[in-house]
């Protein structure tokens, strides 16, 4: 195995310092490995995930070799060839497990931005002191969106938060957390050839949730009671006017339909698996509230803002893979997980094998399908050269 860095690395270098995992303690398990500390509903601070995945790398015996950044795979008549920055390997597979979030997705409009401006992306990003005095835009409405608009206004600064596509869930439903219902009733174990569009499934962006002790929803109301100014979608900048789409109202309403019929789907699986008993009556929420008034320009030249947080997602980073496996966009192309090049596989994609593939919980099921594809391309006779 080979990292680039130590352990855990991203988990110790490019995360900001309140991140808690999305996901309940009793979620994250690994092969012969579950959590067995004193708080299964609570969620991991990073210090801990850090402690929680070097512990597993101990424990499994894992054959980790740190400080090994790999700059190029080329594909063989035996295999692959393998350049590190500590010497050359050659195998004949290999399992391309670097994941999607290595480089930090800005959009092209960021080249307009003043210079004046201070910006920082999810990856540079560590906390409010790092930021200038003034106000804040930040740029994505997700996971990432959502918990640093609210903690950048609790900070006591001004943040007007640019909203686009976004997927809206309930931290707790009917007395559980979402995630359990999300495992319990099969949604998030739904194979990857089950999914009608998968393509868009895999580039859905993440949903609206914080992991806190107090297992609090951050939504979009919730930021509007707290102060934060919502505006739609950062379109372009022109002149140092930034300008935002319309649209707020279907863009919210999509979203609220899409949790309602989430729910639904849980409501009909706990009536249908006889569990309507072990929790709490069906609840709904409050829709979205559309601001009275939502401008669509901000001149980035006034003074209003004095810095932006890019909270556009990530994309994956393929610049050492020298095989023809990328599609257009730069993304693998893969069956789940099994590439189009002979004994090249890769893990921890979005919905690689299924909804839950990016999640600690969900790389066993994954890589137990890639490694039996693998014994068995290993075990078949090669051909003569």
């Amino acid at each position: 195995m080979l990292e680039r860095g130590e352990v855990a690395n991203s988990w110790r270098h490019e995360r900001w310092d309140s991140l808690r995992l999305l996901t309940p303690n009793w979620l994250s398990r690994l092969p012969g490995y579950p959590y067995d500390g004193s708080d299964p509903d609570g969620f991991m601070t990073m210090s801990e995930v850090v402690a929680f995945v070097s512990r597993y790398a101990s424990v499994a015996a894992a054959p980790v070799r740190t400080q090994t950044p790999v700059t190029s795979v080329t594909q063989t008549d035996g295999g692959y060839h393998i350049a590190t920055r500590n010497g050359d390997l050659r195998s004949r597979c290999v399992i391309v497990a670097s994941g999607a979030c290595n480089v930090a997705h800005v959009p092209a409009v960021r080249q307009a931005v003043p210079a004046a401006i201070a910006c920082f992306t999810a990856l540079d990003y560590r906390n409010p002191e790092q930021l200038p005095a003034g106000g804040v835009l930040v740029v994505g409405a997700s996971a990432t969106g959502v918990q640093l608009a609210d903690e950048i206004q609790r900070s006591g600064r001004p943040v007007i938060l640019s909203v686009g596509e976004h997927v809206r869930l309930p931290r707790m439903y009917r007395g559980r957390d979402v995630l359990w219902w999300m495992d319990a009733s099969g949604v998030w174990n739904q194979r990857y050839d089950e999914i009608e569009d998968l393509t868009r499934a895999r580039h859905l962006p993440s949903p609206q949730l914080v992991g806190t002790p107090e297992h609090a929803t951050i939504d979009l109301n919730t930021l509007t009671s707290a102060g934060v100014e919502l505006v739609g979608r950062l379109a372009a900048i022109r002149d140092g006017r930034a300008l935002f789409s319309g649209g707020l109202r279907n863009m919210f309403a999509l979203a609220d339909l899409k949790m309602e019929r989430l729910l639904d789907t849980f409501d009909e699986w706990a009536r249908s698996s006889a569990r309507d008993g072990e929790v709490a009556p069906p609840e709904r929420f409050e829709p979205t509230r559309v601001p009275a008034s939502s401008r669509i320009g901000l001149d980035l030249n006034s003074g209003e803002i004095r810095s932006i947080v890019w909270a556009t997602g990530y994309r994956p980073d393929y610049g050492w893979l020298n095989v023809p496996v990328l599609d257009a966009k730069g993304h693998l192309r893969h069956e789940g997980g099994v590439c189009d090049a002979p004994g090249l596989y890769a893990l921890g994609l979005p919905v690689l094998r299924r909804r839950k593939s990016t999640f600690i919980c969900g790389a066993e099921g994954d890589a137990r399908a890639i490694v039996g594809h693998l014994t068995t391309y290993i075990s078949a006779p090669q051909a003569p050269k």
